[in-house]
């Protein structure tokens, strides 16, 4: 009776172990996944970041062009 108790508690740890290195397997990929996602997310934060900075060249052009054609309109007297 006493070697059956103990059989099944081996039995049950081992079934528990299995468990717990299953669990840690699963954590370790999330782990990875988050790491990657983590990764993701500042490589579009670098992106937006370089989007803004081109935007902002670009207004600066505008503005300069905006400012050039004012003054060609004035000089040639085309403004009402």
């Amino acid at each position: 009776m006493m070697g059956e108790v103990e059989n099944l508690m081996v039995e049950h740890l081992k079934l528990f172990q299995a468990t717990l290195d299953s669990m840690q397997r699963d954590i370790r990929e999330l782990k990875v996944r988050q790491s990657e996602t983590h990764t993701a997310v500042l490589a579009l934060r670098r992106d937006q970041l370089g989007d803004a900075e081109v935007t902002a060249h670009l207004q600066t052009q505008m503005d300069r062009f905006g400012d050039r054609l004012d003054r060609i309109e004035r000089r040639l007297d085309l403004t009402n």
